[in-house]
């Protein structure tokens, strides 16, 4: 007779969701939920069948591991080469496979414009606006998760509210999203200078993440003019081995970078009155598996 799967089996997804968002790396999410299941396992029988509320105790767990891996986040990016920039997620009908329970529900809360606005929070600021604002737990309940009053959390959620402000995530429909970044894809692909510069914002930013790993830009590029340059550079040292593939990264509009057979980028974009605000360009290997099948 099969043994059924114990129940906590089903919280893969949401605690795979929760700390992607709060990591803004599937990788190090992944491995935080692993660490979180087997600290359940740890528990003797009588111990797991004792708490009222395994699905709880598995998000407080996982939240409070990520929670410490966000401090130590801080160091390790202080070390990292160039810009660091969130890992970007394939759409599930375009992803390299994996395991169903770890796809990441694509919405606002996963743009990337979000994801890099969490960055600038300090640790508890974006735990409590990601548990309260995202995943609608009561300040109550992430005073439980955190170890903190729920005035105090209250405080941290407003305080990280007032950094985003600047960051909503891009009120352009998706599908005119699509159609400018299908011009743009045009227009590079041309070398044309003058149509990128006219797509972009006069004041976009270009960030890109090798990671010490591959050839990118170790600082934002600012300006539209200096950002069209630049990838006009790309294209025409490119040749023809480089092709852009259009592709929903983290559910918005974005380009996949080929160079010959290999995925060499992911470019995510945000939007505003119909121009091109940010390019966000990863190129660390490492932050690419999920788009390569590697």
């Amino acid at each position: 007779m099969t043994t059924p799967p114990e129940p906590v089996t089903g919280e893969r997804r949401h605690l795979v969701n929760l700390a992607y968002r709060l990591l803004g790396s599937l990788a190090e999410a992944e491995d935080a939920v692993q660490e979180a299941y087997a600290r359940w396992y740890a528990l003797s029988r009588p111990q797991r069948e004792a708490i009222s509320s395994p699905g709880a105790w598995l998000t407080t767990v996982a939240s409070r591991i990520c929670l410490d891996l966000l401090g130590s986040a801080r160091v390790r990016r202080e070390r990292y080469v160039g810009e660091w920039i969130p890992e970007p997620v394939p759409d599930h009908a375009e992803g390299a496979g994996g395991d169903p329970a770890d796809r990441i529900t694509l919405d606002e809360s996963v743009s990337m414009a979000f994801l890099v606005a969490l960055e600038a929070m300090t640790p508890a600021q974006r735990v409590a606006l990601v548990l309260h604002d995202v995943f609608r737990y009561s300040f109550a309940e992430v005073a439980e998760i955190t170890g903190r009053t729920p005035a105090a959390c209250r405080e941290l959620a407003s305080a990280a509210r007032r950094r985003i402000r600047t960051a909503r995530p891009s009120a352009t429909p998706a599908a005119h999203q699509a159609g400018l970044v299908r011009t743009f894809k045009q227009a590079w692909q041309a070398a044309d200078i003058d149509a990128l510069i006219g797509l972009l914002d006069p004041d976009a930013t270009f960030t890109a993440d090798g990671g010490g790993l591959v050839q990118a830009a170790l600082e934002p590029i600012n300006g539209a003019e200096a950002i069209a340059r630049y990838l006009t550079d790309l294209a025409v040292r490119g040749g023809g081995s480089m092709t852009l593939v259009e592709r929903a990264v983290n559910g918005w509009p974005g380009l996949v970078i080929r160079r010959g057979e290999e995925i060499s980028a992911v470019y995510a974009f945000d939007v505003a009155d119909g121009r091109v605000t940010h390019i966000w360009a990863v190129r660390n290997p490492q932050k690419l598996r999920r788009w390569t099948g590697g």
